[in-house]
This record gives structure tokens, C-alpha cells and sequence, in this order.
């Protein structure tokens, strides 16, 4: 149950975060879709993730 309720927090914690970039990146035009492929990337690595896709946002498009 411990476990669960730990993934539930990161899982909306990430979602947070993610939201909250895109709210400031708007303007710049640098906004990374949310989606669970995104969540778990953020979830799992923390803000690293949100640099690293940050980065290949900028790299690819």
C-alpha cells in the first residue's frame, strides 16, 4: 500500500510540475505535452527529466 500511494504522489506531483513549466514556458513557446509517457519520465528521473525533454525540444523541432 506504501508503495502505491508513493507512486500516486509522484504521479500528480509530475503532473504539477509539468503543468506549471508549461504555464511559464507559454511564451517562449517551449511547451512539452502532458501525457504518461511524460509524467512517468518526470516522475521517475525528477527534474532532470523535465530538462532532458526540454532539451530534445529544443534539439528536434
Amino acid at each position: 500500500m506504501k508503495k502505491i500511494l508513493f507512486l500516486a504522489k509522484r504521479f500528480i506531483l509530475s503532473s504539477f510540475i509539468l503543468y506549471g513549466y508549461n504555464l511559464i514556458a507559454a511564451s517562449f513557446n517551449l511547451v512539452v505535452p502532458i501525457n504518461l509517457i511524460t509524467i512517468a519520465l518526470v516522475g521517475g528521473l525528477g527534474v532532470p527529466g523535465l530538462f532532458a525533454l526540454i532539451l530534445l525540444k529544443i534539439v528536434a523541432f
